[in-house]
């Protein structure tokens, strides 16, 4: 669901009951579009979140905290001298819009109290936020726009800060019975839903149909169709609508199609539409946000912090995929090495009978049980003697090249399975210490440069596996990228717990923790199989091997990269992997 009007509403009815009168402490830009500060409000301190991404824009109170870089960006800097220790007077939504502006009275440098309003515009995209000064005059912002940009809003320091265009939509706080029935008459062809989301400023979709939900309407009907008392009964939902919004009556809530399965959708305000769903509730606007985005917010951190290294690995799985195509078209070239000596040899067992300069002969070939003729065509330039050496060096180099072919192809393949386990780890990567374990590993496999520790560079947080609980109560653990493998594996595991791993399919390691009794139920096994298959290359496939053992049955060849092991006496469970059984074992 888009941040619309109402959550926006909601969001400045929170941030006004906690922040106003707080003081502005710390400020902080950890991503560049991006901003965190800090406001020591009465009896209690809260850090406040306000994001111009254009995937998830947003604002609100946060628990979480993310890694700020060594030097402040500018705008940062900018943040830091005009509204850092300023007191916060007001928070506003105007006109309903998908807007929010921070009043924050400050000294200058002066020392004159002025006021800067910081402000958060919510439109996709093109999300920004802004400072301005009370003259409206843009101070700078984490976005700038100039004209080659957006011919119609140039959004640069020194120039007066406008709102974006606002579509002449009509303000549904300002909702009027006459007003609303006028509007709805001039709609040809237009359906009730769009009507609502496309009139009104702040409607969503979603909402738009959530309100002709409570008038027991369809949402597709056309506006034409309207009977007075469907308009009444559409303008009553709409009406009380915007009434909760307005004493604040919010009810925040995420909606699943089922317990532990994907998310619908969310609402701040109680949806109907989805009521037989299941919804999991929170206490604040802010608490559901945080829960909602922080997992889509640190996937696309963690896709993009990705990019170089897994531009880096395709790279080099492209190349180990073309190796072995001229690899297997060298081979298929050497295949008939033993007619080469076959024939050199035929040649030497009738070397007195070919005639000189002769370009063809016919012997009988008595390798063969049959005593088939062969014809061996000859180089007419040369004697019989030096056609047999002919071919006797085909064969002989042909020889050398075969064996030092499987050398290479074997290396070839190793490198080409590891390359693709590092790629499937990139999959898994959940945070900062997770992308910094790969790019370790990969520098100490020789395929980046090892970078050196920067003075004052604080040492990388240590990715910790994934842990989950069996619906048995048993302990299962998954490694994150091959290092991390090894060292579950290898380090952490007991010999009696129970190692796994999808067959011959790149994947993470996964150790079932048995206690010493070197078994477990069949519905913890069958539970770890469906982990070890979701986090292997097999992810989307069906009936996926995979193969378990002992852990004391898991050894790591001298040699061998990262997350590269044999095992012995395993055995193989097939199992389709399934999203929501790995959410309902999840601890955190």
């Amino acid at each position: 669901m888009a941040l619309d009007g109402i959550t926006t509403a909601a969001i400045v009815t929170e941030l006004k009951e906690k922040l106003i009168g707080g003081r502005i402490d710390k400020v902080h830009q950890p991503l560049a579009d991006e901003i965190r500060f800090s406001v020591r409000a009465i009896g209690a301190n809260y850090k406040v979140l306000a994001s111009a991404n254009s995937g998830h824009p947003r604002m609100h109170i946060t628990e979480n905290t993310r890694e700020n870089p060594m030097t402040a960006p500018l705008f940062c800097m900018v943040l830091r001298k005009h509204i850092a220790g300023g007191k916060i007077i007001d928070i506003c939504q105007p006109n309903f819009e998908r807007i929010i502006i921070i009043k924050v009275e400050s000294a200058n440098e002066m020392g004159d109290m002025t006021v800067k309003n910081l402000i958060l515009e919510i439109m996709g995209k093109h999300s920004n936020l802004i400072l301005a000064d009370e003259n409206n005059k843009i101070l700078d912002s984490i976005k700038r726009v100039s004209h080659d940009k957006s011919s119609v809003r140039e959004v640069l320091p020194g120039k007066t800060y406008v709102f974006p265009p606002s579509q002449d939509k009509k303000n549904p706080m300002e909702l009027e019975e006459s007003s609303f029935s006028s509007l709805l008459h001039v709609q040809e062809g237009q359906k009730i839903q769009d009507f609502l989301y496309k009139t009104y400023t702040g409607i969503s979709p979603i909402m738009a149909a959530e309100i002709c939900h409570e008038a027991k309407l369809d949402a597709s009907d056309a506006c034409e169709q309207m009977t007075a008392e469907k308009e009444h009964a559409l303008f009553t939902a709409f009406s009380n609508t915007m009434e909760q919004v307005k004493a604040g009556a919010f009810s925040p809530a995420v909606y699943y199609q089922k317990p532990g399965g994907k998310i619908l959708d969310f609402g701040v305000l109680p949806m109907t539409q989805f009521d037989g769903l299941y919804a999991k509730a929170y206490p604040t606007v802010s608490d559901l946000l945080e829960g909602f985005y922080t997992e889509r917010d640190n996937a696309a951190h963690i896709r993009q912090k990705a990019h170089d290294t897994r531009r880096l690995v395709m790279t080099n799985i492209e190349r180990c995929v073309k190796k072995k195509d001229i690899q297997l078209k060298t081979l298929r070239d050497v295949a008939g090495k033993d007619k080469w000596k076959l024939k050199g040899e035929l040649i030497t067992a009738n070397i007195y009978a070919i005639p000189p300069n002769a370009t063809t002969f016919k012997t009988v070939n008595f390798y063969d049980e049959n005593m088939a003729e062969i014809e061996i065509a000859l180089d007419p330039t040369k004697t019989p003697a030096e056609n047999a050496q002919k071919y006797f060096n085909k064969y002989n180099k042909a020889k050398r090249t075969l064996a030092a072919m499987e050398i290479q192809q074997k290396q070839n393949d190793e490198e080409l399975a590891y390359l693709e386990s590092v790629l499937n780890a990139l999959d898994t990567a959940k945070d900062d210490a997770d992308l910094a374990e790969i790019r370790t590993e990969l520098a100490e496999s020789g395929f980046i440069r090892r970078q050196p520790q920067k003075k004052g560079q604080s040492k990388p947080k240590k990715a910790k596996p994934m842990r989950y609980i069996s619906s048995d109560g048993y302990e299962i653990l998954v490694g994150k990228s091959n290092l991390q493998n090894d060292e579950l594996t290898l380090r952490t595991a007991e010999p009696t717990d129970i190692w796994m791993h999808t067959k011959e399919i790149p994947g993470s390691h996964v150790i079932i923790r048995t206690n010493g009794k070197g078994e477990v139920p069949i519905p913890t096994l069958e539970e770890a199989a469906n982990l070890a298959a979701f986090y292997s290359k097999a992810k989307n496939g069906s009936m996926v091997p995979v193969d378990y053992t002992l852990r004391k049955n898991v050894k790591k060849p001298n040699g061998a990269k990262p997350g590269m092991v044999i095992y012995l006496t395993n055995k193989t469970i097939y199992i389709t992997p399934e999203e929501e059984k790995v959410n309902q074992m999840a601890t955190e």
